[in-house]
């Protein structure tokens, strides 16, 4: 008994629970592993995208929100999602092809992952439930966005229907950047 309540405790401190955003480590959509600290000083809008969906033009403005402030300290992360209709039935390949010849996406795109049900990825179920002056709880639809400090710390969250340029999310990270 000893030693389970040893192994456990190990185990626990091997495994802390995240603080942040940058304690997620994530496979990018060519198949590396990608520590989300390496985004540590910039901010980070993270989206839930999806190839099939009404919102899937809104990769054309995270396109534009991306080339606009990335060279201030902004970065997209796409993570496509198949939790929606089947909106995103494709494999990684596919899903790369089609960003980036449909959409001509440069921002850094991710592994396939589950953002709601019993196979929600942790950094997904992190970012549902963790405070923020806007809302918690499970995402609704594709698209759905949300802003991190330099920090790695959620500072706001929109839902599908907020573009990218929107003056709701422009104004929110030029905050974030230090321009407003």
């Amino acid at each position: 008994m000893k030693y389970l309540i040893i192994l456990a405790i190990s185990l626990f401190m091997a495994n802390p629970s995240p603080k942040t955003v940058h304690d997620f480590n994530m496979q990018n959509i060519e198949g590396d592993e990608v520590s989300l600290s390496d985004y540590s000083g910039k901010v980070v809008l993270i989206v839930n995208t999806a190839s099939k969906c009404g919102y899937t033009p809104q990769y054309e403005g995270l396109q534009e929100l991306y080339d606009t402030y990335n060279e201030e300290g902004l970065v997209v992360l796409g993570f496509p999602a198949n939790n929606f209709g089947g909106q995103e039935p494709g494999s990684d390949e596919e899903i790369l092809e089609f960003c980036t010849t449909k959409f001509d996406v440069s921002f850094p795109m991710f592994s396939k992952v589950s953002v709601k049900g019993d196979d929600q990825h942790p950094l997904f179920n992190f970012l549902t439930s963790v405070e923020n002056p806007d809302f918690t709880g499970e995402i609704n639809w594709n698209f759905e966005k949300f802003l991190i400090d330099k920090e790695g710390k959620l500072v706001h969250r929109f839902r599908s229907k907020t573009k990218p340029m929107s003056d709701e999310l422009t104004a929110a990270v030029k905050v974030e950047l230090g321009q407003e």
